[in-house]
């Protein structure tokens, strides 16, 4: 479980990480019976001490927020009454006050711009679907109009030959990625990115499985030495270290999966956005859906409160696919299936994205020069290629928790990259996404780093 936690200076550490727990698990925002992190994990992420979290773990454990289990860790106690702590007239962390002002610059690389967002289109489509016969759920698989368009769009935009029957739509890469481990079965051997997803992780562990990591260096995911029945990777802008893999690296990872019987999970959740060069052949383009399961979503491409997302599936699993399915019901608004498939056949969605990385490719240029000019070269660069976040590696003098807090305290929100690792990193990083800041914001955000860090 990724616990997100930020420590500042001035109160015990101790202290900070009992509260946010024992918050989070007041406002169910982490559910019961959920396995807490172990000491020695909790203490690697946050880059302190095992004796501090062992404090924070006692403390809770004490007032009956966790349980602790002999040889099995930590979990969230079952508390059957709901309440709310009322904080009106609780006293407020300086931090706190920073995080909550209007002028807060939030690196995250989840978020996208929503100015050049076509509500008036999106609206009127909207408005068209709106209607008593669409008040009803759609095919568990989606809506066939919407994954008629999504087979020629992948044709035309990644060169994936695919078939409306070959489309499944889900609301979320997490939600999808849950189902084919399931399909699979949970004696699934899965690989998977070092560093890697941290959402990925995420639902393997949910589900138990058994994950071997897989080193990644400037070519991208390496080639397993061994049997695997899943390899997950994200080869168009891998997540969080930014590079993109080699074609080189994609054949001798198709040849191993081919060799093996294996498949591979393709998340090319970041395709669309490249600003140097042609696009790179996606490993469904290559192999023609033979031994590859392709992700796409539409968080990034389009707007991420839609929960839209889609896997393309090669043909020889969709019968035991749709049998294994066949008792479930659409997780995804019928009304938004049709109103995306309209979107994208009357031609709106390819122009939209045209015009966003016209967007996104001026305001990664003024990160980039921002930092040219406001930090030393010791701050390294990482991943400017494509996608819609860079990965900035520290200088020796400044930890990634230190880093963190120091720029909270100047009012700019950046983001730790070792939770994407398994094994501690022997680098210290902090991913900046600009998706949705504004020019003046991105300037102002690393001036302010700039202050906060030299």
């Amino acid at each position: 479980m990724e616990l997100p936690i930020y420590l500042v200076q001035g109160k015990p550490m101790y202290i900070q990480i009992y509260e946010q727990i024992k918050n989070a698990i007041l406002k169910k925002t982490v559910l019961p019976h959920s396995k807490l992190p172990s000491k020695r994990q909790l203490a690697t992420q946050l880059d302190i001490s095992v004796h501090t979290v062992r404090e924070a773990y006692e403390q809770l454990l004490a007032e009956g927020y966790i349980i602790s289990s002999e040889r099995s860790g930590y979990f969230v106690s079952a508390i059957e009454q709901e309440w709310q702590p009322i904080t009106k007239n609780m006293p407020i962390q300086e931090s706190s006050v920073c995080l909550n002002q209007e002028g807060l610059i939030d690196f995250n690389s989840g978020h996208v711009d929503s100015v050049h967002f076509p509500f008036q289109i999106w609206k009127r489509l909207i408005r068209k679907h709106l209607e008593e016969g669409n008040l009803v759920s759609s095919p568990w698989q989606g809506e066939w109009a919407l994954r008629t368009e999504i087979a020629k769009y992948v044709g035309r935009s990644r060169g994936v030959q695919c078939e409306a029957d070959q489309v499944f739509i889900y609301s979320g890469t997490q939600m999808q990625l849950q189902d084919i481990c399931q399909f699979f079965g949970m004696e699934t051997r899965i690989g998977m990115e070092e560093p890697g997803f941290i959402r990925a992780k995420a639902v393997f562990a949910k589900l138990g499985l058994t994950v071997t990591p897989i080193q990644v260096d400037h070519f991208g995911v390496s080639i397993p030495n061994k049997k695997l029945d899943l390899v997950y990777t994200t080869p168009a802008h891998q997540f969080p270290l930014g590079m993109i893999m080699s074609l080189e690296r994609r054949v001798g990872l198709l040849k191993w999966a081919n060799e093996h019987e294996s498949f591979i999970i393709e998340d090319d959740y970041d395709s669309e956005y490249r600003y140097k060069g042609l696009p790179i052949p996606a490993l469904a383009q290559i192999d023609q859906l033979q031994h590859v399961i392709y992700f796409g979503s539409f968080s990034k491409s389009f707007i991420p409160s839609i929960r839209m997302s889609y896997m393309i599936i090669p043909k020889s699993l969709v019968i035991a696919f749709e049998k294994f399915n066949e008792q479930q019901k659409s997780t995804v608004s019928r009304m938004d299936q049709l109103a995306v498939a309209d979107f994208m056949k009357e031609g709106h969605f390819e122009r939209h994205l045209a015009k966003m990385r016209t967007t996104y490719r001026k305001r990664l240029q003024v990160l980039l020069e921002s930092i040219e000019t406001y930090l030393p070269k010791e701050f390294e660069i990482i991943g400017e290629h494509s996608g819609l976040h860079i990965v900035l590696k520290l200088p020796p003098y400044l930890t990634e928790q230190c880093a963190i807090h120091q720029a909270v305290e100047r009012g700019v929100r950046t983001y730790p990259a070792s939770i994407s690792f398994i094994k501690k990193p022997k680098t210290h990083m902090v991913i900046l996404g600009y998706g949705g800041l504004t020019i003046e914001e991105i300037k102002e955000g690393i001036q302010r780093l700039s202050e906060a860090w030299i």
